[in-house]
């Protein structure tokens, strides 16, 4: 895998009647370290277009999402555990509960595939079914195309 990476990041939550997908695409840095990946990247948020520095954390049996600007939030998910977390916005501040039903992973020389499944509370009240699927993508695959 190279330093520059191509990251995409698909989700869908599951809302009574209702299926909301999001996706976002942008580059990325990338490194190994202690056993873990990481993938560095910024996002625009807000209406003045304001950079939010994300951190994916992915190791044997757990995924870390750390969110760092107008929203910020560290998001732990491992199978079979709730974890809670402050999640900070401008207009005050969340507590999410994340129950992680399964986490699957795949990985070769140029790619990074990572599905998780949750169970997503808000203030203590079951919101949504959520899925999402993150995929790291070498700037050096030949095969790169968007889906």
């Amino acid at each position: 895998m190279t330093k520059d990476v191509i990251v995409s990041i698909s989700g869908l939550q599951m809302d009574m009647d209702q299926e909301m997908p999001v996706e976002v695409i942008t580059m990325g840095n990338y490194y190994y370290k202690n056993g873990k990946h990481y993938i560095l990247f910024d996002e625009m948020s807000g209406e003045e277009g304001t950079p939010t520095k994300n951190t994916i954390k992915i190791g044997s049996n757990r995924v870390d999402v750390i969110k760092k600007g107008e929203n910020s939030v560290h998001m732990v998910f491992e199978p079979d555990t709730k974890n809670m977390a402050c999640y900070q916005t401008p207009y005050g501040n969340l507590m999410v509960g994340i129950n992680t039903l399964g986490i699957s992973h795949s990985e070769d020389d140029l790619n990074i595939n990572t599905r998780i499944d949750y169970a997503l509370d808000v203030n203590y009240s079951h919101l949504s079914d959520c899925s999402i699927e993150i995929n790291i993508k070498s700037k050096n695959d030949k095969n790169f195309r968007l889906h």
